[in-house]
């Protein structure tokens, strides 16, 4: 049986690319992080381990231990821990990033990728396990956007475009052709909420992945939790990159968009 290591960050991404993997007749081991990780990972596992982002290093020792040499990693970690203490107070992962020549994802994802490969492993791509969950082009609920919501959806393709190319963030929320939010550290969903705050609703988001996107790591991802999001915060539309965009309980989250209103396509 052929063993796979995964490296496991927040939501519901690892849970979901392991159980593919399984299907596969994969091996996981999993090393969990400590603050992020769903607990519920371990029964989609062969092997868990926990560590603190303090003890970074020690993933390294895990997956040779195991005899793992091909890696995945699914999740993120919360952007805010690059501030944390356990950053700050130095190790491993401290010093890897003070070393950086900034902190943006694609700096820090490499610089991993680099470390893991340095270490004797090959990180692969993530996507190759999920291909079914990132829909092709076309209308994904049951409401079509309006005209002019469609008129926002083109506008803001190539201006989420730009930003995702200079790893700013991968999502924008647009209102009558005016660029209301521009997602950075903080995430899609927080984004949401302030699109909301600002637009007073009735905006569109456009998520998309970066225009050299590596399908190692940061693949852009929406799900029920984005769906709940827009709603409480008066969105109108989700319109994410076909082929390229990750759609976590596809069903169930179009369902609820039906209900409310909201219209989703893949563009």
């Amino acid at each position: 049986m052929q063993k796979l290591g995964l490296i496991a960050g927040n939501r519901k991404f690892p849970l979901i690319l392991s159980e593919a993997a399984k299907k596969r007749g994969y091996y996981i081991v999993a090393v969990a992080i400590k603050g992020d990780t769903s607990p519920a990972l371990k029964k989609f596992v062969d092997k868990i381990f926990w560590v603190s982002l303090a003890e970074f290093s020690r993933m390294f020792e895990v997956f040779k231990q195991e005899g793992v040499k091909d890696i995945v990693m699914a999740g993120q970690i919360s952007p805010c821990r690059l501030f944390s203490k356990e950053i700050k107070s130095g190790g491993d992962l401290g010093m890897m990033l003070s070393g950086l020549q900034d902190k943006r994802a694609d700096t820090i994802f490499l610089a991993i990728a680099e470390r893991l490969k340095a270490e004797g492993f090959e990180l692969q791509d993530s996507s190759a396990f999920v291909r079914e969950l990132m829909p092709a082009k076309g209308l994904l609920s049951a409401g079509a956007p309006s005209s002019s919501v469609w008129e926002d959806i083109n506008f803001g393709l190539g201006i989420a475009k730009a930003a995702a190319g200079l790893d700013i963030g991968q999502t924008i929320a647009i209102k009558s052709k005016a660029i209301v939010a521009v997602e950075a550290m903080e995430g899609t969903d927080n984004l949401i909420c302030r699109a909301g705050r600002i637009s007073r609703g009735g905006f569109t988001i456009v998520k998309v992945s970066k225009p050299n996107q590596d399908l190692r790591f940061d693949i852009p991802v929406v799900g029920l939790n984005t769906v709940k999001n827009l709603i409480r915060a008066g969105g109108s539309c989700l319109a994410i990159e076909a082929e390229k965009t990750l759609f976590i309980d596809q069903g169930e989250s179009v369902r609820l968009a039906g209900k409310k209103g909201i219209s989703i396509a893949a563009v």
